[in-house]
């Protein structure tokens, strides 16, 4: 399996949510079931197995980021040639037949990014703009098809800020 890779920026947000997770969030989640626990009966108490079930989510998340955060590789699309599309690039996709464009961001789903949608490089779409410049025309092999795609633009997130 291939290391994922993480912008900058994405790799400290998920530090941030990794020592929340690990020190705040755990400290609410504990005294939450010590105090349904107080409460006396656990056979029929909600609150107890509320708050169970929540940190028992919350610890398969800290699972989760702590495998991103040990493996993942720190990547600028800024260290590559420029004006190649990679991971952390946004990316101006125009679809055959379509008048309008598409943006995407090339990344990880932990990029999350409010404002684009997240293509993973290791997606047919993703793989096939990987390297791409505006200019290109890039096919991919989607469920209905061959399907091909010009490249009008491709930025890094950081030239948006």
């Amino acid at each position: 399996m291939n290391a994922p890779q993480l912008t900058r920026a994405a790799y400290e947000r998920l530090q941030e949510e990794f020592a929340h997770l690990t020190g705040p969030a755990n400290e609410e989640i504990t005294a939450q079931i010590a105090a349904a626990r107080a409460l006396g009966d656990l056979s029929e108490n909600g609150d107890y197995h509320a708050a169970r079930e929540e940190k028992g989510k919350m610890q398969g998340r800290i699972q989760q980021i702590q495998a991103l955060l040990d493996n993942a590789v720190v990547v600028s699309p800024g260290d590559g040639p420029s004006g190649l599309a990679a991971v952390g690039s946004l990316v101006d996709l125009r679809f055959d037949g379509d008048d309008g464009t598409e943006r995407y961001l090339i990344g990880s789903i932990e990029e999350r990014h409010e404002d684009y949608d997240v293509v993973s490089p290791s997606s047919p779409l993703g793989r096939a703009m990987i390297g791409a410049r505006a200019g290109d025309v890039v096919h991919y092999k989607a469920p209905a098809g061959q399907v091909e795609v010009a490249v009008v633009a491709v930025e890094t997130v950081e030239d948006r800020t």
